[in-house]
């Protein structure tokens, strides 16, 4: 992709098989990166594409600003941030406070305050592009799964709205948006759904035009894409990678 080489780029989430799959696909495009996760890094998979880690809770602003700080003292300015990291609280009505509090804290909440803080790495570059991890969740209702669907509805919006507040400043904000995606976090979804995976599995390709479930390099494909001089006329835009998920 265009104009990557040397780009300093901040992945959070990053631990995860998507988030992992475009910090690697950034690194192979010429970018520095950052690993930002809640989790220890116990599998050394930030060693394995030569990129500092760094232990973050995106939904305490302290450890936001000073994860930020340290990306600028050791790479230099981001120029490209990918908000990847989400928690999957799967509930409906029977939701609780807190199961609202972490699903929002993280998803919605932490998505900006790591905005907030990489931002003004940005305006010193003259600009930047921005990647909000929704999904097809954020388009259309689905059962059981409220408490996660209202978040990337949320996400979605943030980035509109960010592609407004941020063009003066010539930094692109778009969306990503996902349909079934083979992941450890999808099978352990199920798991707490009750649902059957290998079953899942097979409902997912009936109603998916492509009858493929992308796996998480071909979505990180998408996130260079969005990242590159090759979106340099996208902003508030959602990229759908969901195998035809929302065609029907």
């Amino acid at each position: 992709m265009r104009g990557l080489k040397n780009k300093v780029a901040i992945v959070t989430g990053a631990l995860g098989d998507i988030g992992y799959a475009s910090a690697a696909r950034l690194v192979e495009e010429g970018c520095r990166i950052a690993i930002f996760d809640n989790k220890d890094d116990e599998k050394g998979l930030a060693a394995k594409i030569d990129c500092p880690f760094h232990r973050v809770d995106i939904s305490d602003e302290t450890q936001v600003r000073e994860a930020a700080a340290r990306v600028l003292s050791q790479l230099g300015p981001a120029s490209i941030l990918v908000n990847c990291a989400a928690v999957f609280v799967l509930k409906s009505v029977d939701a609780t406070p807190q199961d609202w509090q972490r699903s929002l804290s993280v998803n919605v909440m932490g998505t900006s305050l790591v905005t907030k803080h990489v931002v003004p790495h940005m305006e010193t570059l003259g600009g930047g592009s921005i990647i909000n991890f929704s999904s097809v969740s954020g388009f259309i209702g689905q059962g059981n799964v409220a408490t996660y669907n209202a978040t990337k509805f949320a996400v979605r919006g943030l980035a509109k709205c960010w592609a407004l507040d941020l063009a003066p400043k010539n930094i692109r904000v778009n969306s990503i948006c996902p349909g079934y995606v083979m992941t450890s976090s999808y099978e352990k979804g199920c798991k707490e759904l009750g649902i059957d995976f290998e079953q899942s599995k097979r409902d997912a390709l009936a109603i998916q035009l492509l009858q493929k479930i992308p796996a998480p390099d071909q979505i990180a494909a998408g996130v260079a894409f969005l990242a590159s001089d090759d979106a340099a006329v996208m902003t508030g835009s959602d990229l759908v990678m969901d195998a035809g998920y929302l065609a029907k």
